[in-house]
């Protein structure tokens, strides 16, 4: 009678012994990660065409667009009740020199990007918001490959200092023009030697945007030359980046991570580290890639201070994956920022078609419609603001994630993002809330079937330290401190 009293007891006082009602989650505001710099945006303009004179490409679609429309997807991006970006990334296209010798033209090829970033720095200020800007060498101009031609694959290195002021004059422009450039980024995807014939270094196919092949040696050594023309050019607060792997992966397992690590020069110059956040999780494809965070692991063993932005990743199919990309490089990876692949499009303006979504969708009619992949991203960007702090999570489901920024003494409040596919055994969440001066949480959401895209769902109290939330299927949810 003893031993059955005893293992009752012992029952009773078991954590089993309790229904589990919740899948437990945390966010943990005064347990703060990385800085945050933003979330960004990128218009891209001529990206594809071989011969500009007959084909005057503009992916982003405003040269359709009249006066009042630009002005309206300012605001939507820009806006105090739009996307409020941080940063913008701007390319710089093979076209605007002929020549090393030849004078340079910034405007033919960028005026719809120009008058896109123009009017998102003027709205931001407005509000005494700055917009940092990135620019990237989408491709090196004709006299500095070897093939002598748009998409030629090879270098030419003895061009180097040439190239570097090629990039250095686009960022004195920029200036000129109030746009305030922060970094030059040096190549677009140029890890990607399988884009050209072994032979000839042509690209084997047309749909492919401008490029260059980046040994990983003339990464470092493009880096260092462009670092001291740039302190030569009176530029000091320029700053370098590595530029654009295709994905982490790449960057890591092709050798452009090491490379790095093992030329100090090259990591003195190094004032950011960029790469492109596309992620497939498919081994069968030569696109495979994930999130690993062993780049940033071995930069920063020599350099802590280094921040990475992710500057372009996929929309996808516009669902709750992109979150969970933007999850996983946030807490995987260890970023500060992140931009998304072009986020307005025309799309009958890139080859073959684009199959990485959009925020914004221009039409060949000259109208525009904002996509559900705007609201999806809304739910981020209204979270997390420069100058926050990524706040450590947990949630006890492999389909949820949760994203947490805390204030950080900026004039933002803690936040947090839930996103939940969860198709079996679903409970609600009871997400338990630390180290916040809020008590109350206003909530967002955007769901996958397009009935909530970005709507109030009202005020959720902190009860016993958690908010008790049970959000339908394919759904982000945003949570907003309030006084």
């Amino acid at each position: 009678m003893k031993r059955l009293v005893y293992l009752l007891s012992l029952l009773l006082l078991s954590p089993f012994a309790f229904a589990i009602e919740h899948i437990p989650a945390s966010v943990d505001f005064a347990d703060s990660l990385q800085l945050w710099d933003g979330f960004g945006f990128n218009y891209v303009e001529t990206c594809q065409t071989r011969d500009y004179n007959e084909w005057e490409q503009d992916y982003g679609g405003y040269s359709l667009l009249n006066d009042k429309q630009k002005e309206e997807i300012a605001e939507l991006v820009f806006g105090k009740n739009g996307l409020q970006v941080d940063i913008i990334k701007m390319f710089l296209d093979p076209w605007h020199q002929e020549s090393p010798e030849s004078g340079f033209d910034h405007t033919t090829t960028t005026s719809n990007m120009l008058r896109f970033v123009e009017d998102g720095v003027s709205l931001a200020r407005k509000e005494n918001r700055e917009i940092e800007v990135i620019t990237t060498l989408y491709g090196p101009p004709i006299w500095a490959t070897l093939q002598g031609h748009i998409g030629g694959r090879d270098l030419d290195t003895s061009k180097f200092k040439d190239l570097a002021e090629y990039m250095i004059d686009w960022a004195k422009f920029l200036r000129e023009r109030k746009i305030g450039v922060k970094y030059l980024s040096i190549h677009n995807e140029g890890e990607d030697f399988y884009r050209w014939t072994h032979d000839e270094g042509k690209q084997r196919l047309e749909r492919f945007d401008y490029n260059a092949h980046w040994p990983p040696e003339q990464v470092n050594t493009f880096m260092k030359v462009l670092s001291k023309e740039v302190d030569r050019s009176g530029l000091n607060d320029l700053g370098v980046t590595n530029g654009e792997p295709s994905n982490w992966t790449r960057f890591h397992n092709w050798g452009y991570a090491h490379a790095l690590f093992s030329d100090k020069e090259a990591m003195a110059a190094l004032d950011l580290l960029t790469t492109h956040g596309f992620i497939n999780g498919d081994y069968t494809k030569l696109s495979y890639s994930n999130a690993n965070g062993s780049t940033t692991s071995m930069l920063r063993s020599e350099r802590p201070d280094l921040h990475t932005w992710i500057t372009s990743y996929a929309w996808g199919a516009l669902d709750t994956r992109f979150i969970k990309m933007a999850y996983e490089h946030i807490y995987y990876a260890g970023v500060n920022a992140l931009i998304p692949w072009a986020g307005i499009q025309e799309p009958t303006q890139w080859l073959e078609g684009d199959s990485l979504g959009n925020a914004i969708t221009v039409t060949e009619d000259g109208e525009y419609k904002v996509t559900r992949g705007y609201y999806l991203y809304k739910q981020l960007t209204s979270a997390g603001h420069r100058g926050m702090k990524v706040a450590r999570t947990t949630a006890a489901n492999p389909t949820a994630n949760l994203i947490g920024f805390s204030s950080n003494g900026t004039d933002h409040p803690d936040a947090f993002v839930l996103v939940s596919n969860i198709r079996i055994w679903g409970l609600p969440y009871a997400v338990e809330v630390k180290g916040s001066q809020y008590t109350r949480f206003r909530a967002y959401r955007t769901t996958e079937d397009g009935k909530d895209l970005y709507k109030d769902i009202g005020l959720f109290e902190v009860k016993d330290g958690r908010i008790v939330y049970d959000p339908p299927y394919g759904s982000v949810t945003t949570f907003i401190g309030q006084k």
